[in-house]
């Protein structure tokens, strides 16, 4: 099969226009439209539904353009592991993990891996959809579970457990809850239920809510809980992780808080000699040592 023909193919696929598929590919839109034509003779099929606005793939065009796609993810690994230098680190690292942790946690730190590589171009891909990471979807992720896929290399970070907090300002003018019963009386705010969280999360807020609690707050990410917090308007289910980054926040009944929450960081097994990888990790296990360095001394105070 021509492979430039599944090249142009490919784009057009993922452009759905021809005249798109060219701009990209710098080829007027007749050439594209030959060499369409003559990947479907070669395989006598139809790959195309044509429509007044666009494209749209056959079922044979769906199949194809699977298989483009795994090739062309491929071909991106094989090009990221050929830029990798022995000695230097730079290029573009795709890291997902989830909207709490990456807003809250990952991104405020970044500064100091682009202070050591300046090179680097770092895609921050977050959101609670679990990537997959052999289908090189990403290239290294921070997941609140240990990772079921095969093929990934995974070190656990560290544990994370959802607490209560609330500022001192909103604790000096509604009271601090002294048993768990107290709770009714306040404002929580924690995030929807329906939302995508993690479990052990979800089963504190869902035992919180059996105390017939007056008035409540709900958000769909731990970003939208925080700021409710910091504005003084309840007491809020958030990551003990914050406390490094937001040491105003007050503990509340520090006994009620949910069930362990590993943390591990997983990248695929054909990127274990990355630079950039390697580069990433071992900046995250630095700043994990600092934020288990600073919590022991917390705890200790």
């Amino acid at each position: 099969m021509d492979w430039d023909k599944l090249r142009i193919f490919h784009a057009v696929a993922d452009a759905g226009s021809l005249t798109h598929a060219g701009e990209k590919l710098n080829l007027s839109q007749s050439a594209v439209s030959r060499q369409i034509r003559g990947l479907e003779e070669q395989l006598n099929t139809t790959l195309f539904h044509r429509h007044a606005r666009g494209l749209i793939l056959t079922e044979q065009g769906e199949l194809l353009f699977d298989a483009t796609s795994a090739m062309a993810k491929r071909l991106d690994t094989a090009a990221a592991r050929i830029r990798d230098s022995e000695d230097e680190v730079f290029g573009e690292l795709r890291v997902t993990t989830t909207t709490g942790f990456g807003s809250l946690w990952l991104a405020p730190r970044l500064g100091k891996l682009y202070d050591q590589y300046p090179d680097l171009k770092v895609d921050l891909m977050l959101e609670e959809r679990v990537l997959d990471l052999p289908m090189r979807e990403a290239d290294v992720a921070i997941r609140m579970k240990e990772p079921s896929q095969a093929d990934l290399i995974r070190k656990r970070l560290m544990s994370v457990r959802m607490c209560l907090y609330a500022t001192s300002a909103y604790l000096d003018k509604c009271g601090e809850p002294k048993e768990i019963e107290d709770i009714a009386d306040h404002r929580l705010i924690c995030q929807n239920t329906e939302s995508d969280q993690v479990g052990a999360g979800l089963q504190l807020i869902q035992h919180l809510m059996t105390y017939d609690i007056r008035s409540m707050l709900t958000v769909n990410n731990y970003f939208g809980v925080l700021q409710g917090v910091l504005n003084d308007l309840g007491i809020g289910v958030l990551p003990d992780y914050l406390i490094q980054d937001f040491p105003n926040l007050v503990q509340v009944l520090p006994d009620v808080e949910s069930a362990e929450v590993p943390v591990f960081l997983a990248y695929p097994e054909e990127l274990r000699h990355s630079q950039r990888i390697a580069a990433f990790r071992d900046f995250v296990q630095d700043e994990i040592i600092t934020y288990r360095k600073l919590l022991r001394n917390k705890q200790k105070t």
